[in-house]
């Protein structure tokens, strides 16, 4: 008998251990199992650092609308489109830029919300296409004979039609501060494509691409952004229970 009651005793220790790791799987089953609203619709917002650039640096003016729609859990169909101006006075040249242009891609959403959270970290493509103006207002002739000295001259030329494409990279940050409104920031690594050029110039600044460098066909941009999505539907995304 007194051999018998430390194995029951192991038996009924084991059996108690077992109800209660049961009981606290069962609890983060249910928990797991609570089902997950998923909105989906148009999101329409404005790029602030437009507007911000326009009242802080002298020569530029801009302004940016964009939009996004989800189409699945992860992905977006993107589209952003602006207009800017922007002046360009260099000691050797002095030059106006401006036009329009319309950026469309799409955005994937690398983030796993929480339970009740709207929030993304985004990783896009664009396609981005800008038709716009440059307008040559002086420019200095170079040259190293002390005999004729540099000369500028101003006789403005205007060169319109012009249009460039090229390839853009996002990676940006959307957090939802309210209900349905979102705040977001991104940066932009953009490749030229094709661009026109005009006679004897080069464009040193290209609406939607931003600043140009020579010999490279790589530029930069960045944004902030406030936006709000219209829901048109939502779906219910229901894990499966673990059995």
């Amino acid at each position: 008998m007194m051999k018998i009651a430390p194995t029951l005793l192991c038996c009924i220790s084991l059996f108690c251990g077992t109800q209660v790791m049961v009981a606290q799987k069962n609890n983060e089953t249910a928990n797991d199992t609570i089902p997950k609203v998923e909105k989906f619709g148009l999101r329409v917002g404005v790029d602030l650092a437009k507007p911000l650039r326009t009242l802080i640096e002298d020569g530029y003016s801009g302004f940016e609308v964009m939009g996004d729609f989800r189409v699945t859990k992860k992905f977006y169909a993107a589209l952003e489109l602006g207009n800017e101006k922007k002046d360009w006075n260099e000691p050797y040249v002095s030059s106006k830029t401006s036009g329009s242009y319309a950026k469309i891609g799409f955005d994937y959403n690398a983030y796993e919300n929480w339970l009740g959270m709207e929030n993304a970290i985004t990783l896009g493509l664009r396609y981005g296409f800008s038709t716009f103006k440059q307008e040559l207002s002086s420019y200095r002739i170079y040259t190293d004979n002390p005999a004729f000295p540099t000369q500028t001259i101003y006789e403005s030329q205007e060169f319109s039609g012009l249009t460039a494409h090229w390839a853009e990279l996002i990676i940006g940050i959307k957090t939802e501060i309210l209900n349905n409104l979102y705040l977001s920031i991104n940066v932009q690594l953009k490749r030229k494509i094709t661009e026109d050029e005009p006679e004897n110039f080069a464009n040193l600044y290209i609406p939607g691409f931003n600043r140009t460098y020579d010999y490279s066909k790589f530029g930069v941009g960045y944004g902030y952004s406030i936006s709000y999505l219209v829901p048109i539907f939502k779906k219910t995304d229901a894990p499966k229970a673990e059995n």
